[in-house]
């Protein structure tokens, strides 16, 4: 048995003498020597989240009484005419049980809130079954171990001694979670269809068309090339980023003339406001008032005249992309397989196949065309179409680099801590190693880290200025998942404080001696309950502040501020409510759900509080979705790729299980041989239906085989 686990038998020692930075994988400037309860601190921490949890309940029936316009029930309120009917809203919703749930979703919401709510009930029927196999099969065998004394280390699977043949029961339960995660998902996925509204699949998209080319010549092109297809309409698209950014302050404009003019019918009087940004606010000088109707009748007028000269120049900016609509769908997959087509040639090289030609070809340059169907009309962003080339790319590199270097130096709060170590600002020494400071306080601030992470995610990605909505919420999903996972998951286990940390330890001289001692941080009893600890903070927490929606309420607090009259300000109400997105939050709690399945097996008390977190996470997204948020479209590959990212979690739990069993029982003991060969069999599968779509028939997608 390794000195590190006989180290585990003893209590923390609090020796000066003790070197921790060579013993263990903690040193004296991380906050992790936790020297806190026999319980890892679970109990004071539970506690203190559910306290906290009914404060954020508390000031959400305050702000939903006081701002009851704040959201998407405004919207609501002044349609069905005030308040009460929003009222008797809750009451309908709540009141429809007779009716199928997704039923009622898809017509208030969307049927993206029904895939997105299923997947969260297929997530939660896992995590059921986690909790009983962990509290029935892997808690007492974990528990049937002596080596540890500690209350909450004896619940870990480090309390099984080497060479104890329970440890096959680990191993066998986490194959079996990978093949039920893959029957859920697959059963979910079953549910998800597509019905043609995410493409218009009689229309392609076209790009890199000369920009001197006509609707006439392209339509021509398809003509001839493809006599036996019918095309109905080639419309070529302009750059009308700026024509779009105008109509809409003309509107906003002519609604608030409207307002001044309705309010001078009713009282008589005509209104006076200043027009400077916060004049609804500052009072301290009346000089610079004007008449309200003037000012948004001029305005009105300045932006339409402004409006019909940008239409005019339209023309003068195509942007080399043209929808071409042909008659049938068939048509549309005729063309769209001619373009894609490879040959292969000698030694196996595959190049693209010319399209067929037509007396257009060199002078519209088919050659250079990318074709694919056309996005649904509702999911593009059409004044991102201007948006592409090098300054794209820069723009692109620009705010990805700003977010990893964000990530490398505030990933973690641990940082905070070990600051407050270092600089003695925490008096006496031992308050540090309390459950309060140390558990409490670390997970409170990653889960409240881990919240603010998705709204600067979300509008950095904003800046990138994708062409559709849906490629938009992947890339916000794809980087939030990967900086959370980071940030939540592997730096801590690691024991590392930041990416910086990280990569510097990768390249030090001395990985490969310090490797193992970082390994061994994984599967630590007190790094186990952190987790618990942080999941319990997500749950209670992190559910009330998503109930809350702080972020929304900032920005709403700063429009209203920044509003110069009151029509204004009843602009601001009316457009706060936004569109739910998905992207975000299926990467924020699909990172906190491969937290849960990483330590399932390792540390099966985290289970429960994982099944919680899941619950109290529907619920609330429940709430939001159709009630805070107005019904967002994204295409069907957006949801596809949430199942995608969480197949990751079972395949990191197996992972985790391999690294302790060749910690515990070294790189040839027939468990760790038997985890190696499950988990590359599982890489080798995963890979291939990745990257060659290989083994369809074991995707957690279902695919449709002819």
């Amino acid at each position: 048995m390794s000195s590190w686990w006989r180290f585990w038998e003893l209590p923390f020692s609090s020796s000066p003498s003790v070197d921790f930075a060579n013993t263990t994988c903690f040193n004296s400037t991380l906050f992790y020597k936790y020297e806190g309860d026999r319980f890892g601190g679970v109990p004071i921490v539970l506690f203190l989240d559910f306290c906290v949890f009914l404060v954020l309940l508390f000031l959400f029936f305050i702000i939903r009484k006081k701002f009851w316009d704040y959201g998407r029930l405004a919207l609501v309120a002044d349609s069905e005419g005030g308040f009460e009917s929003s009222h008797q809203r809750y009451g309908r919703m709540y009141s429809a049980s007779d009716d199928p749930e997704h039923e009622l979703m898809k017509d208030k919401c969307g049927v993206d809130a029904v895939h997105y709510l299923s997947f969260q009930r297929h997530l939660i029927v896992l995590l059921l079954i986690l909790t009983a196999t962990s509290l029935v099969v892997i808690l007492p065998v974990n528990l049937s171990g002596y080596l540890l004394n500690n209350e909450f280390g004896r619940t870990t699977i480090g309390n099984l001694q080497e060479g104890n043949n329970l440890l096959w029961l680990h191993t066998i339960f986490a194959v079996l979670y990978l093949i039920l995660t893959v029957f859920l998902l697959r059963h979910h996925t079953s549910r998800i269809k597509e019905k043609g509204r995410e493409t218009a699949k009689s229309t392609l998209f076209v790009c890199s068309i000369p920009k001197t080319a006509t609707e006439e010549d392209v339509n021509n092109y398809f003509t001839e090339a493809y006599p036996s297809c019918t095309v109905c309409a080639v419309t070529l698209a302009y750059n009308v980023r700026k024509v779009i950014y105008l109509d809409k302050e003309r509107v906003r404009a002519g609604k608030n003339l409207f307002y001044y003019e309705h309010l001078t019918m009713a009282s008589g009087e005509r209104e006076q406001i200043d027009p400077r940004f916060c004049g609804y606010l500052c009072c301290c000088n009346n000089s610079q008032r004007v008449d309200a109707i003037e000012f948004y009748r001029a305005k009105e007028i300045d932006l339409l005249e402004e409006v019909r000269k940008q239409v005019e120049l339209i023309p003068q900016s195509p942007l080399g992309i043209a929808f071409v609509t042909l008659q049938s769908e068939v048509m549309a997959k005729l063309i769209l397989k001619d373009f894609n087509a490879l040959e292969c040639g000698v030694k196996n090289r595959c190049f693209g196949t010319p399209p067929q030609p037509s007396s257009k070809s060199d002078t519209l340059e088919v050659n250079k065309w990318r074709i694919s169907f056309a996005p649904h009309p509702k999911d593009l962003y059409w004044e991102n179409l201007s948006a592409r080339g090098f300054t794209w790319y820069i723009r692109y590199l620009m705010l990805n680099f700003f977010l990893l270097f964000l990530l490398m130096f505030l990933t973690t709060p641990f940082i905070i801590i070990s600051v407050l170590d270092k600089l003695n600002v925490i008096q006496p020494k031992y308050y540090i190693n309390s459950a309060v400071v140390n558990q409490f306080f670390s997970t409170l601030m990653l889960s409240t880290f881990s919240s603010l992470l998705p709204t600067i995610v979300y509008y950095s990605t904003l800046g990138e200025s994708h062409w559709t909505r849906s490629s938009e919420q992947m890339s916000v999903m794809r980087k939030l998942y990967f900086f959370l996972l980071f940030m939540v998951l592997i730096l801590p286990s690691l024991g590392l404080t930041s990416l910086a940390v990280f990569i510097r330890w990768l390249f030090e001289t001395e990985f490969l001696v310090t490797a193992k001692l970082r390994f061994e941080c994984v599967f630590l009893p007190n790094q186990g309950a952190f987790f618990v600890n942080y999941v319990t903070a997500a749950a209670l927490v992190g559910s009330g502040m998503e109930l809350l929606r702080l972020p929304g309420l900032l920005l709403y607090t700063i429009r209203m501020a920044l509003a110069r009259s009151v029509a204004e300000r009843k602009n601001v109400k009316q457009n706060q409510a936004y569109e739910f997105q998905y992207g975000a939050m299926y990467g924020w709690f699909l990172c906190v759900f491969t937290v849960i399945m990483a330590y399932s097996i390792t540390c099966p008390v985290i289970v429960p509080f994982g099944l919680l977190y899941m619950v109290l996470r529907h619920l609330v997204d429940k709430h939001n979705i159709y009630f805070a948020y107005l019904p967002a479209r994204v295409d069907r590959s957006v949801h596809l790729g949430a199942i995608d990212q969480a197949m990751a979690a079972p395949i990191i739990c197996l992972i985790w299980l391999y690294f302790f069993s060749v910690l515990r029982t070294g790189f040839w003991a027939p468990t760790s041989v038997f985890t190696l060969v499950v988990l590359f069999i599982t890489v080798f599968i995963s890979i291939g239906l990745t990257c060659f779509g290989y083994f369809r028939y074991l995707s957690p997608h279902i695919y449709m085989v002819s």
